[in-house]
């Protein structure tokens, strides 16, 4: 009786060491099926990155008096989807610009769509209404007003939805940035078309 006793104790063990190496089996084999899957998708669907340039802006009403700006920037910000097979939901767009860290103007831009293998322009308004600056922003704007040419960074911000096909995406954060933006005072200077540099999530995907 004791060796029968010592014979099932022996035995449970490993029934139980067999049963979690097959579980460990089978969930590494769905995480590979996954993966391959996944990377299948990927490749037929080619995706490419998106492309963002600033290629409109203008100034109007530019005043400065008392450390407080008033000004309004018009903004055109040319969206370039490449992708034969994917397009984006823009839920919500927000535009920011600021001059040495400090946020001088904040807009928000209605949602839109935009199909694969399309231009969107966005338009985007940008309002300072008697705006306190620092004393040191207010001394550097003075500086660069009388030049004639003033250089800000703008910033958008959107809540977007992939779409492929019927499925669509979760939400995915995305930041466009677009650095030392010159914005002229002068009518007889034309505005420079900027490169826009995409953060966050698009550093992932492609």
């Amino acid at each position: 009786m004791a060796n029968g006793n010592r014979a099932q104790a022996t035995q449970r063990p490993r029934r139980h060491f067999n049963l979690k190496s097959r579980v460990a089996t089978c969930f590494l084999a769905l995480i590979v099926l996954f993966g391959i899957s996944l990377l299948i998708i990927w490749l037929v669907i080619g995706p490419k990155k998106f492309v963002y340039t600033l290629e409109n802006g203008s100034v109007q009403n530019f005043n400065l008096t008392d450390n407080h700006l008033n000004a309004t920037f018009d903004f055109v910000l040319r969206a370039y989807n490449p992708n034969g097979k994917v397009s984006v939901y823009y839920d919500y767009m927000e535009s920011t610009m600021t001059y040495e860290d400090q946020t001088v103007a904040f807009n928000t831009i209605d949602p839109f769509f935009q199909p694969h293998r399309n231009v969107s322009r966005v338009e985007t308004k940008l309002v300072a209404l008697n705006l306190t600056l620092s004393p040191s922003t207010f001394k550097d704007l003075r500086i660069e007003k009388s030049s004639g040419e003033i250089e800000f960074d703008v910033y958008f911000k959107s809540r977007i939805r992939f779409k492929v096909g019927l499925w669509k995406s979760n939400h995915l954060t995305q930041r466009i940035v677009c650095s030392s933006v010159t914005a002229y005072l002068s009518w007889y200077k034309h505005f420079e078309k900027i490169p826009c540099e995409v953060k966050d999530y698009m550093a992932e995907l492609f």
